[in-house]
């Protein structure tokens, strides 16, 4: 237990986050049994560390992050080790890679039973099902998501500034002031390009080759998240690696399910399969028709991010299929997003359509009406018509 505590210590003063998360202020931190899920890469460690450091004193033995990647673990259970804990006097348990410890869910539900003081704070793959998955959880558990970057929050770690976010009803019915209370501050168009590049996962800060770094997070993803927690046998890893690059390369479109069932040679609802755990794994965004969902084909795969398309493709980057990521990624948060009428047309909640465009691109009045326009390479907007780097302060 003291070795538990002094890598603790270690970690928390040595932990720096320029940037505090949004996700911070909306957990409600009195709950005991808390999950943060997301991808590799987008800070879960840090957002630990984080809380702990913001709540309690590093010499607070009340408090004690712990990681399962710890081998300690292979021959003790997490409820074995929070008995110790808690009768030690500990009342937070912060637990990262919680999926790493075999029968992670019961052994939750087992402290939570037994230890009505205790609150865990647990970090999971976004390919985890906590509830659907895991029925002993269902009523205890609390999930949040936690995403990269925003473009807000890209913006404030270099300009030590404190931009708020907005909500989606706020941007569309007031974004000219909105625009106008940032612009003095900051030039927005001065960062979205770096942001699009390598401004997603929080890694950019390190001194590695980013490109190469998300590379390898996304061999990660698909070699241990989708393959260890879907129980996929490693043999089909190559078929699932060929199938994400061909759909990345593809661009965002509609997915010939039959080819790509050519191509990697295995069945239509394996192919359906394997994609639905790519975007469990937030490295596809699915978009349906309206009314829609899995098992359907989906209208349209894109990558989810646009950091993902430098990273694969870098040669032959289409300045509109980054820009349709870009819109996409920033209400896929809060917000349900279905294929529009027409492309690069989005239904967002079901009720706002809009369409990603040039803002130095002529538009036909007809094709217009009712829609709202998000449109890149401008900083400003009129009416009906937002700047698209806007949309970054969703979050």
């Amino acid at each position: 237990m003291e070795a538990f505590f002094r890598t603790h210590a270690y970690l928390l003063e040595h932990t720096n986050a320029p940037v505090r998360r949004s996700l911070m202020d909306e957990i409600d931190w009195n709950d005991r049994l808390i999950g943060i899920k997301g991808t590799r890469g987008v800070g879960k460690t840090t957002f630990l560390l984080q809380y702990a450091k913001e709540n309690y004193a590093v010499s607070d033995r009340q408090c004690l992050y712990v990681n399962m990647n710890n081998f300690y673990f292979q021959g003790r259970g997490i409820a074995d080790f929070a008995k110790e804990f808690y009768h030690s006097g500990g009342r937070v348990l912060l637990i990262d890679q919680v999926f790493k410890q075999p029968d992670w869910s019961r052994e939750l539900r087992k402290c939570h039973d037994l230890y009505p003081m205790l609150k865990i704070v647990f970090t999971g793959s976004s390919v985890m099902r906590l509830k659907e998955e895991n029925p002993e959880l269902n009523g205890i558990v609390k999930s949040y998501n936690l995403r990269g970057y925003s473009f807000r929050e890209f913006i404030n770690l270099h300009t030590k500034l404190n931009l708020p976010s907005y909500t989606l009803e706020e941007i569309i019915n007031d974004h000219e002031r909105i625009v106008k209370r940032i612009l003095p501050d900051v030039s927005p168009q001065h960062y979205f390009q770096d942001y699009l590049h390598h401004g997603y996962y929080p890694f950019f800060q390190e001194h590695r080759n980013y490109s190469e770094n998300l590379l390898k997070t996304m061999n990660m993803i698909i070699e241990v998240d989708v393959l260890l927690i879907k129980q996929i046998e490693l043999k089909y890893l190559t078929r699932i690696k060929k199938l994400f690059y061909q759909l990345a390369v593809d661009g965002p479109q509609s997915p010939n399910i039959s080819q790509l069932a050519h191509d990697i040679d295995t069945s239509r609802a394996t192919v359906m399969h394997y994609i639905k755990n790519l975007a469990d794994a937030r490295l596809l965004n699915l978009i349906y028709p309206p009314g829609n969902d899995f098992p359907r084909k989906p209208s349209k795969v894109m990558l989810h991010n646009t950091n993902l398309i430098y990273a694969i493709y870098p040669n032959n980057v289409k300045r509109q299929d980054v820009m349709d990521t870009f819109f996409v990624n920033t209400l896929w948060k809060d917000h349900t997003i279905s294929q529009g009428s027409r492309e690069h047309q989005y239904i967002v909640d079901g009720k706002y359509e809009f369409q990603v465009c040039d803002a130095h691109q002529p538009q036909r009045p007809r094709e217009i009406a009712n829609i709202y326009q998000a449109r890149y390479n401008t900083e400003v907007g009129h009416d009906r018509q937002i700047p698209l780097w806007l949309f970054g302060f969703l979050y």
